[in-house]
C-alpha cells in the first residue's frame, strides 16, 4: 500500500473512532438529529458510537480491512436519514444551514473514500 493510501487509511480510521466516541461525550447533540421516527434513540446512538469505534479498528488490519470499509458504506447510507433531518431542521431554526447542507453531499464523498478499500 502507498504512503499516501496508508495515510488515508489512518485518517479515515481516527475519522470514525472521533465519530463514535462523539455519539458518548456529546449524546444530545445526536439525539436531537435522530429522525422522531427512530425506535429507542439513547440506545440506537450508543450502538452507532460502537460501529463507528469498531470500524475504526477493523479499518486497520489487513484482513478486516474489506469488511469494515463496506460497514462504513452501510452505515453512512444508514445515517443518511438522520443527515437530511438535521438539515430539515437547520432550515426552520435558520441557523447552520450551509453547513448541515455540505453534510449531505459529503456522504457520498465518505462513501468513495470508504470504497477505495473495499
Amino acid at each position: 500500500m502507498s504512503a499516501i493510501k496508508l495515510t488515508s487509511l489512518f485518517i479515515m480510521s481516527a475519522f470514525y473512532l472521533f465519530a463514535g466516541i462523539s455519539h458518548f461525550r456529546k449524546p444530545k447533540f445526536f439525539l436531537k438529529i435522530t429522525p422522531k421516527w427512530v425506535p429507542f434513540p439513547k440506545q440506537i446512538n450508543l450502538i452507532i458510537g460502537l460501529i463507528e469505534i469498531s470500524l475504526s479498528v477493523l479499518l486497520l488490519f489487513n484482513y478486516t480491512r474489506h469488511y469494515a470499509a463496506l460497514g462504513v458504506i452501510v452505515l453512512l447510507i444508514t445515517v443518511f436519514p438522520a443527515n437530511v433531518y438535521h438539515f430539515q431542521l437547520c432550515l426552520k431554526s435558520k441557523k447552520n444551514i450551509f453547513l448541515s447542507f455540505l453534510r449531505l453531499p459529503l456522504q457520498l464523498v465518505l462513501i468513495y473514500w470508504a470504497f477505495q478499500y473495499v
